[in-house]
């Protein structure tokens, strides 16, 4: 045997012993993020995940998905011009000793990087009890300006997470392009 189901044989081994349960790369939009949002809620119940851990892993997957649609440096462009809320970026989840990984990455320009850098290094500084009052008194306010969103998403990962949410950048490109990398482990 070889060829393509080789190279499919090689990857499905890949995967298993990785205990991947989801993986996507290419272009997210809201309408690709709902197709995967219905296959991560059927995956996390066939591996017997509980009620609390899929609401979290859930919710996390899609803070993650729209982090990329939000702040994804890579669009995609039709005829030069960007399509609205197509983005580029990755993410997976890997189920090891009942413990769920979520992954995200996705390129980001370095004015994107620092903030994301500064958001995070905050959220790793806070206890569980100051990220959960943090929460609360961001569902009081108004949206900070600078968010895209209603600037709860790494508030909600960090909050549903079971350790502090690890995260890196590649040193820049050429064109002054990171990769920004996030672990939430539920």
């Amino acid at each position: 045997m070889n060829g393509i189901q080789q190279q499919w044989d090689d990857f499905h081994r890949c995967v298993e012993r990785r205990d991947v349960i989801f993986y996507y790369v290419g272009y997210f939009s809201q309408t690709i993020i709902a197709a995967m949002a219905d296959a991560v809620k059927l995956r996390a119940e066939h591996t017997g995940a509980v009620a609390v851990t899929r609401r979290k892993l859930f919710s996390s997957f899609i803070e993650m998905t729209q982090n990329i649609v939000h702040y994804s440096a890579d669009s995609y462009d039709k005829d030069g011009i960007a399509e609205a809320g197509m983005r580029h970026g990755a993410v997976f989840i890997s189920l090891t000793n009942e413990r769920y990984y979520l992954h995200c990455s996705n390129p980001v320009n370095a004015v994107v990087a620092e903030k994301l850098r500064e958001k995070l290094e905050h959220l790793r500084s806070l206890t569980i009890d100051e990220i959960k009052l943090e929460y609360k008194e961001m569902l009081r306010s108004e949206t900070p300006p600078d968010s895209k969103g209603a600037g709860l998403g790494f508030l909600t990962m960090a909050r549903d997470a079971s350790e502090p949410l690890e995260f890196e950048f590649s040193p820049p490109a050429a064109d002054g392009t990171s990769m920004f990398y996030l672990r939430a482990t539920i």
